[in-house]
């Protein structure tokens, strides 16, 4: 009898198991990916999630995906429902860069590879990762800074010139790399100033709110805002235009990310100039993930090409953007 409820016990699970989508540990030659996503918070992050969907499907890979919602405490439950659930393959994109030794020990005690996306980690042992997939932030910043002091319109002259920044989500990797590449570049002509810099979360509401902050401290004293993504420049454009100034005008404005968003408000005049992040990483994880399975070697850092983009160039340009 007890032989007779084992056999059944493991039919019924099987069967369940089957029903819900869940890999059988047992046996099955299709990859299994836990993906765990950073949140939702721009028009960047969701052509990155759509990016990866797609390219994960196309490949047959089955995903289990998880939203963190920007809460690093989500990121590591998913990490860890992923373990539990033995997939092939983890990949994140970390909401900060610290605070994940422990979680990725736990991964690689359980012989499961992990590939970052998008954005590094802070670690003492890098063979607890495989490869980070994604861009060079530090050089995106140097980007901004090289067009601020080379092209824009408060190049020339002799008056200080007077920037607030927008930093991205505190303690993410874009954005300490960002304001490090932005800062390295600016140095080199003393008017160019920082006199404001506040975290806007990456968020068009939170860039909003931060610079109505700078303009009420300010007023009309500022020459060049620096967002650290797109969607807190929009979200700024909507506070200076509220203040009764010209947002790319009045105030010179310079973001990243090169989201559609952002090309339309360069054809309104609205937006100077875009350093584009591509999003666009489905395909290289897909790769990376086939070459991880084969045991083939990888570089710890594959860099994606990128350019930057004037509103000059926006009307062109639009029609052939992806995101």
């Amino acid at each position: 009898m007890k032989q007779y409820l084992a056999v059944a016990a493991a039919c019924l699970m099987a069967v369940l198991s089957a029903c819900s989508g869940e890999k059988n540990p047992a046996g099955g030659d299709r990859i299994v990916l836990g993906f765990s996503q950073v949140g939702a918070e721009s028009e960047w992050r969701t052509a990155n999630t759509e990016s990866i969907k797609s390219a994960v499907q196309e490949a047959g890979i089955q995903l289990r995906f998880s939203d963190a919602q920007q809460k690093q405490e989500n990121q590591i439950k998913a990490l860890r429902s992923f373990i539990a659930q033995r997939v092939d393959v983890i990949a994140f994109s970390p909401v900060v860069e610290s605070g994940w030794e422990t979680v990725l020990r736990e991964a690689k005690a359980a012989n499961i590879p992990v590939i970052l996306t998008d954005r590094a980690v802070k670690v003492s042992d890098d063979s607890l990762y495989v490869t980070l997939i994604g861009s060079d932030f530090v050089e995106e910043g140097r980007k901004a800074a090289r067009w601020l002091l080379e092209q824009s319109p408060v190049k020339d002259g002799t008056e200080p010139v007077r920037i607030v920044e927008l930093q991205g989500t505190v303690g993410s990797a874009p954005a300490i790399d960002r304001m490090n590449g932005f800062k390295e570049v600016i140095v080199a002509n003393p008017r160019f100033q920082v006199v404001r810099s506040q975290s806007g979360d990456f968020t068009r509401a939170k860039g909003k709110e931060v610079m109505e902050a700078f303009l009420k401290a300010e007023g009309n004293n500022i020459d060049v805002l620096f967002a650290h993504n797109d969607d807190m420049a929009i979200g700024a454009i909507q506070a200076i235009e509220e203040a009764g100034l010209k947002p790319g005008q009045d105030i010179v404005i310079v973001s990243i990310d090169a989201v559609r968003g952002a090309f339309e408000a360069m054809m309104a005049g609205k937006l100077n100039v875009t350093v584009e992040c591509n999003p666009l990483l489905g395909p290289q994880l897909v790769d990376a993930i086939h070459a991880v399975r084969e045991g083939r070697p990888l570089p710890k850092r594959i860099v994606v090409e990128e350019s930057v983009f004037t509103r000059e160039q926006a009307a062109e340009v639009f029609p052939t953007r992806r995101y």
